[in-house]
């Protein structure tokens, strides 16, 4: 399953059930997501946890 296939089915789903609520606890959870991922190994790691 490619990851676009599982972006179509979860647009899909999205649509069909109307669950558009939804979307925006899925994009703040992917951004904190990519923020973690991105800042672990990094010189700017320590001014994140200030932010927390």
């Amino acid at each position: 399953m490619s990851k676009l296939s599982l972006l179509k089915e979860f647009w899909d789903f999205l649509s069909v059930r109307k669950k558009w609520w939804l979307a925006p606890i899925i994009g703040m959870l992917l951004l904190l997501g990519a923020l973690i991922f991105f800042t672990q190994s990094s010189a700017v790691a320590p001014f994140i946890y200030t932010l927390f």
